[in-house]
């Protein structure tokens, strides 16, 4: 039996987003538990899709002795606050501290956090982490796929354990791996040679998806090099590209019995993606275009055509808000479409008022002040309300219980609009079940979502269009004004380099 430390801190920061992260939004629960410390931390977590549940599932099983920190997360979004980053981490190691005779630490952890005040949030975290429990205590860090792993990150854990599917419908299973690394590591087992290598070009966030592509054939590879005799463990991050800093953008670890191994792994690994870089090219159609292309399919289609509003997914920094694609389908009167989630508290809290059936003059969406976007004014109809608290069924939220606040189905001109006050990115389709609306029956489903939809919503479609609508998670790279990239560092697959013609100016 090992005594075991166990915490976590997400946040995945779009520096170009219109919000930041404070210490409410980490505290609140919503899709995900609220800031848990201590005490029912296990609890909290339990039966959940995320890293820390797989991991104290299998070290439990173990028989370890788990020793809860805090987990906590918010919305992804722009930095997090100073207050924010000190008040957590403080409270994490203050509570690290004061644990006696430890064998190993886990942290489930995102990977491109950026705060106020730090560019490299885990990189600080470990620092941090490591300076209370010394430099041989095996640490181990679940991480996300769309990590931007930094020097420091790598330099300072022990093992870092990737998500390999995106849809992340293996976070409680990437906890598990990470779970059996520590395991070795305590048991004198593990390979403590590294390999790290940063790839020269960056992977927009729409094609990093592992269900086809050159994700899919990247993520086969990582599977067969971790069998490969002396390899240990090795991992590969698609990166987070909205985040302006010079460690932004995909990479790849790798640990062994041996140097030899580790690097053998590492090159490998490094040629599979080199050489597949034009294949992670950007396909996307414009809101008028997508749903004029939606219309065609669907009416010869059995199933439904989803849009993905890509650009505004509050699970990449979005406010959800934005009505730039609603607007397409009430111009081109896509009429039983459905779109959500738009996050509007105060037009959820009119509906509510109003009641089931009632018409409301609304100003919906578009107050985060994104160029080309604007509220809509309009009278709705109320055709459902919900208090937002469902349980999540599909693969990818599958066990959350979310909060979403105050709900509401609007309709206007035949077009549907799902209005939560959370800002929770559609990717389950509990939540329109919540409000009465059945996915598969539909024409054009809408989804603010960028990828994350499809674990549940791709097996009931006919085919998915990527939209780009204003929003700030830009997918093309050339159109955020980086200043502080590494030099030479391609923003496109095949394209500029920063610091180039073509690319953002260096600073």
């Amino acid at each position: 039996m090992a005594r075991i430390a166990v915490g976590g801190f997400q946040h995945e920061t779009n520096t170009f987003a219109p919000s930041k992260a404070t210490y409410a939004d980490f505290a609140a629960a919503s899709a995900w538990p609220g800031l848990t410390r201590g005490e029912g931390l296990f609890e909290a977590v339990a039966g959940i899709n995320i890293g820390i549940a797989g991991f104290v599932e299998a070290a439990a099983a173990a028989g370890h002795d788990l020793l809860p920190l805090s987990w906590s997360q918010a919305t992804p979004s722009a930095q997090v606050t100073e207050d924010a980053f000190e008040r957590i981490v403080g409270q994490m190691a203050e509570d690290l501290a004061a644990m006696d005779s430890l064998d190993g630490l886990y942290l489930d952890l995102h990977g491109a956090m950026v705060a106020d005040h730090i560019d490299d949030g885990e990189g600080e975290m470990l620092r941090r982490f490591r300076d209370v429990v010394g430099p041989d205590l095996p640490i181990v860090v679940s991480l996300d796929l769309h990590a931007n792993v930094t020097p420091q990150m790598v330099a300072l854990s022990d093992c870092l354990e990737i998500y390999r599917t995106y849809p992340h419908v293996d976070m409680a299973a990437t906890g598990k791996r990470a779970a059996a690394q520590l395991d070795a590591l305590i048991a004198g087992r593990g390979g403590r040679f590294k390999a790290y290598r940063q790839l020269p070009f960056m992977i927009p966030l729409s094609s990093g998806c592992t269900y086809e592509g050159p994700a899919k054939e990247i993520y086969r590879e990582v599977k067969l090099l971790a069998q490969e005799p002396g390899v240990t463990g090795i991992s590969f991050a698609c990166g987070f590209c909205p985040a302006d800093f010079p460690d932004a953008g995909a990479s790849l670890v790798a640990y062994g019995e041996t140097q030899s191994a580790a690097d053998a792994a590492a090159e490998n690994l490094y040629a599979a993606a080199a050489e597949r870089e034009s294949a992670f090219a950007l396909e996307v159609l414009s809101p008028v275009e997508a749903v004029r292309e939606a219309k065609r399919i669907a009416a010869h289609a059995d199933k439904p055509v989803i849009l993905a509003d890509a650009q505004d997914n509050p699970g990449g920094g979005g406010n959800a808000d934005t009505t730039g694609l609603l607007r397409a389908l009430l111009s081109e009167q896509a009429e039983g479409a459905v779109i959500g989630n738009l996050f509007d508290p105060k037009a959820a809290e009119a509906a509510h008022a109003a009641g089931e059936g009632a018409a409301v003059a609304l100003s919906l969406g578009g107050h985060s002040g994104i160029p080309g976007d604007a509220p809509l004014d309009a009278e709705f109809r109320v055709l459902r309300i919900g208090d937002g608290r469902l349980t999540g069924t599909g693969p990818f939220y599958k066990g959350a219980h979310m909060q979403l606040g105050r709900t509401a189905l609007l309709e206007l001109n035949g077009v549907r609009i799902a209005v939560a006050s959370s800002k929770v990115q559609l990717a389950d389709q509990a939540m329109l079940h919540h409000l009465g609306v059945e996915p598969a029956a539909e024409k054009i489903l809408a989804v603010k979502s960028t990828v994350h939809f499809r674990a549940d919503f791709q097996p009931i479609a006919e085919t998915v269009l990527v939209v780009v609508a204003p929003g700030p998670v830009i997918l093309d790279n050339r159109e955020l004004p980086f200043r502080r990239l590494r030099p030479g560092l391609r923003i496109m697959p095949m394209g500029p380099a920063f610091g180039t013609e073509g690319g953002s100016a260096a600073s």
